[in-house]
């Protein structure tokens, strides 16, 4: 019995030394990190935000070009406006229209012209770019004045230059007089053309007239 206790003994004494030899031998193997060092918020770095420009764009100018390189062209700035339109593009898609306005403007489409320039107007108007509101105004009236509106026309011009007047633009407050210059000119040299017109057809209703007396 004696001789079993003592085997019993032993054995526990071996099995904790050995636990405690490969406790060791793991603590000297394992591989012991250092601590991650708390950043303070005074010493981080914040990296500047890069401001979006908008690019304000008084009038677009389409180059002379053929009628199909123009058909081609409306066939492409149409697909752009109506993908703008459809993802709520609206700023972008204002000066779509307004391109197809210069589009129609060449090739003397004028009421087509008239309701894209409208179009562009109403979202500049909500985008307040008074920029492209201005330059769309100058086209109305343009487009107006070729359509026989003249008052509509010049009062298109008024607002466009209490606009400018507004923002202090005094370059475009000069343009805007320039068009209104152009527009009268072309009023007043546009007057006796069409007296001389009615002039000859009465003309001509009076001889048939006579003719028919004679006979």
């Amino acid at each position: 019995m004696k001789f079993t206790l003592i085997i019993v003994l032993l054995t526990t004494l071996s099995f904790s030394a050995s636990a405690q030899w490969y406790y060791r031998i793991g603590l000297k193997k394992a591989v012991r990190y250092p601590a991650i060092v708390q950043v303070k918020n005074n010493s981080i770095k914040r990296l500047p935000i890069a401001k979006l420009r908008t690019v304000k764009i008084a009038k677009y100018h389409i180059p002379d070009i053929s009628d199909y390189e123009l058909d081609a062209a409306e066939v492409a700035i149409m697909k752009t406006a109506q993908h703008n339109m459809r993802f709520r593009i609206y700023d972008i898609a204002s000066y779509n229209f307004s391109q197809l306005a210069e589009l129609f403007m060449k090739q003397n489409r004028f009421s087509e012209a008239k309701w894209y320039l409208l179009q562009s107007n109403k979202i500049s108007r909500e985008q307040n770019d008074d920029k492209h509101t201005i330059a769309n105004l100058m086209d109305l009236a343009m487009v107006k004045a070729n359509l026989g509106d003249l008052q509509q026309s010049q009062q298109d011009l008024d607002e466009a230059r209490q606009i400018a007047t507004t923002r202090g633009w005094t370059s475009d407050v000069a343009d805007i007089e320039k068009e209104n210059i152009y527009i009268k000119i072309n009023k007043s040299a546009s007057s006796p053309k069409m007296e001389l017109k009615y002039a000859s057809d009465a003309m001509v209703t009076d001889k048939k007239a006579t003719d028919k007396k004679t006979d």
